[in-house]
């Protein structure tokens, strides 16, 4: 008896957990299982499928690359003439006045060739008296300054030494945003530092110069690094360093090594570099100069001026041509234009591609020689994008007016007053700008320019081409209706 009510009260207590379960299970469908919502995040977010996901990449060897790469990287350091009011107050203060003072730098750079040359950047050794090179065997040796180039920053030098460790070029056109690179150099003095990190842009315009176009890198660059190698995980310099930015953290530039190259053999067979020279001015596309020219996007360099006498005129390139294709390269930004130009050497007959009136033309040109003082191709008054008025008022520009100017040419009117908070002057006009063409009519004199201003379409921009202390540029403007 007992044994039978031990089996009715088994079965009794099965019968009681499986109602129980049922009613879980029931309350938890209609209140929202948290098994559910889990089901439905994994839809929502899902995982890779495990036969897809790539083996764990092995790390890099960067200290085998260390110890390969060291001994062809060497510490600079320099003496330089202090500027004449430092000069003077350690003079008048520290030292007797028949001493010069003297102050030294630091620097990095790295053995290129066996015969002891050496690539450093420029700023390093700018102006120095004294130029000393330290290896990683400490020993010391005094170099030679064979050529420098200011306007990207390089510099050869030379010590007397044979069977010196150097380190390969690479191929900078190459590099992969996110790819591994090692940074070499003397930072603060210290000696030799390894740092790594990855390439976190490509073609940075930092506004050191007219041919600017860095490898922006997150490798820990300081002072003292400069002139200094970045390398690739094969052990190639693609770069070489010259550039922080002092207020962040992992935001360094490196010159590429393909632009070095050509430069560096120049430096070794003159001392200096010869450059192209096209002879045009150009300006970057804005939204309003797209629409004035009736362009679909902006690819290209606008020229706003033609240097007289110079291959681009001789060659029949306009104003308002914009540049599309130089030597079978295309020009994609304005300030691209500038360093195909000067990676070709003078008298190379080269194809310029321009959009002019809509159509595309090729155009040969035989190049020229770039003087040491010849202004930049890239102009340096650009226009800000304008979607506002004109609002300005303009004079005849008389032979006096022109005098005070310094303008050789009398053709056009003179802005001579300018409304304030105008769009015109957000536009970048000024008063004594010169406006020679409105919407690429010449414009001689005030007749000309009350024509050629008459009947504005409220709608659209007005072309302006003015010249400004000798540079010729295009601004965009809109007419007051407009609002």
């Amino acid at each position: 008896m007992r044994r039978g009510n031990a089996v009715h009260h088994y079965h009794f207590t099965l019968w009681r957990l499986s109602l129980w379960t049922i009613s879980l299970l029931t309350s938890l469908w209609l209140c929202g299982s948290p098994f559910a919502a889990s089901a439905v995040a994994d839809t929502f977010w899902q995982e890779r499928q495990s036969e897809l996901v790539p083996p764990q990449p092995v790390p890099p060897a960067f200290v085998d690359l260390a110890k390969a790469l060291q001994p062809a990287v060497v510490n600079i350091s320099t003496k330089q003439e202090e500027g004449e009011q430092f000069q003077e107050f350690f003079e008048r203060f520290f030292e007797p006045r028949n001493r010069k003072r003297r102050r030294p730098g630091q620097g990095s750079g790295f053995i290129i060739n066996a015969e002891g040359y050496i690539v450093t950047n420029y700023h390093v050794v700018e102006n120095a008296t004294e130029i000393q090179v330290t290896l990683t065997t400490q020993k010391q040796f005094a170099a030679e300054l064979i050529g420098g180039d200011e306007k990207t920053d390089l510099a050869l030098l030379k010590i007397e030494a044979n069977d010196l460790p150097t380190v390969p070029a690479g191929n900078s056109d190459a590099l992969e945003v996110g790819e591994w690179v090692i940074a070499i150099g003397n930072p603060f003095g210290l000696g030799h530092t390894v740092t790594t990190g990855i390439v976190s842009a490509k073609g940075r315009i930092i506004g050191a110069g007219p041919y600017d176009d860095f490898i922006q890198t997150d490798a820990s660059i300081n002072p003292g690094n400069s002139g200094g190698p970045l390398f690739n995980m094969r052990g190639e310099v693609i770069g070489i360093n010259t550039a922080i930015v002092p207020q962040g953290q992992g935001i360094g530039f490196a010159i590429p090594s393909n632009m070095a190259k050509d430069i560096l053999r120049q430096l070794r067979g003159a001392g200096k570099v010869t450059r192209g020279w096209l002879g045009v001015v150009i300006q970057k596309l804005s939204p309003g100069l797209m629409q004035a020219f009736k362009l679909k996007d902006d690819r290209g360099a606008l020229v706003s001026d033609v240097v007289p006498d110079s291959p681009a005129e001789k060659a029949g390139l306009k104003r308002g041509d914009i540049i599309v294709g130089f030597n079978g390269s295309l020009v994609e930004e304005s300030q691209e234009l500038p360093r195909l130009v000067a990676t070709m050497t003078p008298e190379t007959e080269v194809t310029v591609e321009v959009i002019r009136d809509g159509e595309r033309q090729s155009l040969p040109v035989t190049l020229g020689k770039m003087k040491e003082d010849e202004p930049s191709a890239v102009a340096k008054l650009e226009p800000s994008d304008v979607e506002s008025t004109l609002g300005l008022r303009v004079q005849s520009l008389t032979p006096a007016i022109a005098q005070q100017l310094r303008l050789e040419d009398t053709n056009g009117v003179v802005i001579s007053a300018i409304a304030q908070d105008s769009p015109a002057a957000e536009a970048g006009l000024r008063r004594g700008d010169v406006i020679r063409e409105v919407n690429q009519t010449p414009v001689t004199n005030m007749d000309d320019y009350e024509t050629a201003t008459a009947h504005l379409d409220p709608k659209a921009f007005v072309l302006l081409r003015i010249e400004r202390r000798g540079n010729s540029l295009f601004i965009t403007v809109k007419p007051e209706q407009a609002g």
